[in-house]
């Protein structure tokens, strides 16, 4: 019988976890004086949330994090990323500190430890305080006040045990989806103007939380920056096309990563927005602009771009999907696995990044039954598997990704889609809260463990 050989393994220090968010996991929602958050009051307003859904339970992981951090010692996870629910800490986001808030998450992590678990921690994950919303919310910059005392909070009282640190999740999610689109908590529907300035307030929190490492953090603490960019993948990979799809890629991502690395809005983008653009006051950049240590990448799909066909004079044509194209559940989450090679190389190419985390990255269905003790999420595993191969693609061709976080370790609160939608490699029964690993679970157990595609 012949040997099996498999694919070149990922390097040693190549960091293997999985993620979950403190609203989508924990429960307890108004348990030992926390607060309010907008989503628990967007899943009370009718109509915003699949079936009415709510925060209330959700996994239980408040009362059962130390089953849930056995059953992850037990695949193999080395590291976890998750948050800090901002309420719970200040209930009302500021003012009043919540200790019993700051006691759960010391044991939280003691039992992150007991069990060889590294912590990655998220100080925010979208679970704003309702109170700061109702004084403006991130169109304030009340709210960025506010959100730099609380960042100096935790770090001041998780430092001894944390070291790895990300700022914030997803700008876009809790800025355009929340307040332009409003499919998001709190659900406003505003004017551009509005929007473009919730980034600005977005990106100066960050700036807070990285200057609360740099000063509280103590010797090895590290700090960046989680971001869903927009992804393009050139449809041929000829310089052609490459260049087409790095055009849109800084167009689209000029708001974000382009403002932090070009110490301001670029020129470009100030044109296209005109009147709408952000309101910046002195000293702002300074504190945006802070270097990070390594960044995160939330990479779930893409925008295939090329080259324009005509004599158009534009940089890039974005192609539409055709209707039968691969997707998940989610109708935005198109099957693109070339997307997670595509945006850590175009971050290293274009700002200048040596360190990158795929901070997320997974796939959400609705209909996963347990049959005989098991779940057979293949179309899971392939997901997994197809995005890991260009991932390593990536590195093997020079791309500086230093770990990939699975998301999620457990099926969650599904913000608006409430907990129709399942993106864990276990399975949770929303009736008993009974934790079942799937098929992909024990294919990425396996990954980890052999350090290789498998």
């Amino acid at each position: 019988m012949s040997t099996i050989t498999y694919a070149s393994p990922f390097p040693q220090d190549f960091v293997f976890g999985v993620a979950a968010a403190s609203a989508q996991i924990e429960g307890a929602a108004f348990t030992d004086g926390k607060g309010e958050s907008i989503w628990d009051r967007f899943a009370r307003t009718p109509g915003k949330v699949a079936h009415g859904d709510n925060l209330d339970i959700a996994c239980d992981h408040y009362n059962r994090f130390d089953e849930d951090f056995a059953l992850m010692a037990s695949l193999g996870v080395k590291h976890y990323r998750l948050s800090i629910a901002w309420p719970r800490i200040y209930p009302n986001g500021d003012g009043e500190i919540n200790q019993a808030g700051i006691a759960f998450y010391q044991r939280l992590l003691a039992s992150m430890e007991r069990h060889g678990i590294t912590p990655w921690v998220t100080l925010f994950h979208w679970d704003l305080p309702q109170s700061l919303e109702d004084r403006g919310g991130w169109t304030s910059r009340t709210t960025v006040d506010a959100f730099a005392q609380y960042a100096r909070t935790v770090v001041a009282a998780l430092a001894p045990v944390v070291k790895n640190w990300i700022t914030l999740n997803e700008i876009r999610c809790f800025t355009l989806l929340a307040y332009g689109w409003g499919t998001k908590a709190p659900g406003r529907k505003e004017s551009d103007a509005v929007v473009n300035q919730t980034y600005h307030h977005a990106l100066l929190c960050h700036g807070h939380a990285v200057k609360a490492v740099r000063e509280l953090g103590g010797a090895g603490a590290r700090v960046g920056l989680t971001d869903n960019c927009d992804v393009a993948v050139p449809v041929t990979e000829t310089p052609a096309d490459i260049a087409a799809a790095k055009a849109w890629f800084v167009e689209r991502n000029a708001h974000i990563l382009g403002a932090m690395h070009g110490k301001g809005y670029s020129q470009a983008y100030l044109e296209r927005v005109g009147t709408d653009a952000p309101q910046v006051q002195a000293g702002d950049f300074d504190l945006i602009s802070l270097p990070t240590d390594f960044l995160g990448l939330n990479i779930y799909t893409a925008t295939y771009v090329r080259a324009p066909k005509d004599n158009s004079g534009a940089a890039f044509e974005a192609l539409p999907l055709p209707v039968n194209y691969p997707r998940a559940d989610s109708y935005w989450l198109n099957l693109i696995p070339q997307a997670i090679y595509w945006a850590p190389r175009m971050c290293q190419e274009l700002y200048g990044h040596s360190s990158i985390f795929i901070t997320e990255n997974g796939c959400g269905y609705d209909t996963e039954p347990v049959v005989n003790g098991e779940v057979l999420d293949l179309h899971r595993r392939d997901y997994l598997r197809n995005h890991l191969r260009e991932v390593h693609r990536a590195i093997s061709d020079g791309v500086p990704i230093h770990g990939y976080f699975l998301w999620s370790f457990i099926d969650n609160y599904e913000w608006e889609d409430g907990y129709e939608r399942r993106f864990g490699i276990v399975h949770c029964d929303f009736d008993t809260l009974v934790r079942t690993p799937k098929l992909s679970a024990r294919y990425f157990a396996e990954v980890m463990r052999l350090r290789t595609i498998l």
